[in-house]
């Protein structure tokens, strides 16, 4: 059976560091959990001109995290924290992306900060600062390592997330400082950590439309691994 080809995307630096010239970065195992799952992973520089044809070439999208935001005036809001940074060519290049597939019903999953993109691109909001928004929050940039879990999510029974993970508990790691905040009626919010932050989001009208906020690429729960087999398999559907 041929693999599916995935596309992901790619996080963008300047000058500094690995190059003198701007770059561009992702982590080994975004890859590694395509390949895992049984997919042929592809990274995808930000030329928006291109995005046509790298749609035409793909069978699956996974918009990955990064240590920025999206750009509030995108969800419509009217101010912005001082927090909040921004990638603009990185996020016009991803909402391109993401509006294509959707346009094609093509599977895509979203992975953290690519969560809180693909909400905006269905039309959601995002919380700007979490301890500014949610009274007692939990420390949502977990101070241990990324590969160990930082919190614990209650997945919602009768979501495509529970059939997925075959469980209503996950243990899940966790680095943002941003979440979603409010989902049009025809999104489904899959996934709460304790302090009632929105950590999962579904499209279930899509073959596979699947926004979470940890990275699951890690694979710190059985659950993990399931999401990209689930991603791959719909790509096979």
């Amino acid at each position: 059976m041929k693999q599916p080809l995935i596309g992901l995307t790619l996080d963008s630096e300047e000058p500094g560091g690995f190059s003198n010239f701007p770059w561009y970065a992702i982590r080994q195992n975004y890859c590694s959990a395509v390949a895992r799952a049984g997919g042929l992973p592809l990274v995808l520089p930000h030329e928006v001109a291109l995005v046509p044809q790298y749609l035409d070439l793909l069978d699956g999208l996974v918009v990955t995290g990064g240590a920025f935001d999206v750009d509030p005036a995108l969800f419509g809001a009217k101010s912005r924290h001082d927090s909040v940074t921004t990638k603009d060519r990185r996020t016009e290049f991803e909402l391109a992306m993401v509006m294509g597939a959707l346009e094609r019903d093509m599977p895509i999953l979203g992975i953290c900060g690519g969560e809180q993109l693909m909400a905006v691109a269905l039309g959601g909001t995002l919380i700007q600062h979490i301890p500014d928004e949610i009274e007692g929050a939990l420390a949502h940039e977990q101070p241990n390592p990324r590969d160990e879990p930082g919190h614990h999510v209650t997945v919602k029974e009768g979501t495509q997330l529970h059939a997925i993970c075959g469980a209503t508990l996950l243990h899940v790691n966790s680095a943002h400082h941003q979440a979603v905040k409010d989902v049009p009626a025809h999104i489904t919010v899959n996934a709460h950590s304790p302090d009632g932050v929105i950590e999962g989001i579904e499209d279930s009208s899509r073959r596979f439309c699947i926004g979470v906020q940890w990275h699951p690429e890690f694979s710190i729960s059985t659950g993990d691994s399931k999401i990209f087999d689930a991603l791959i398999a719909a790509c096979r559907s």
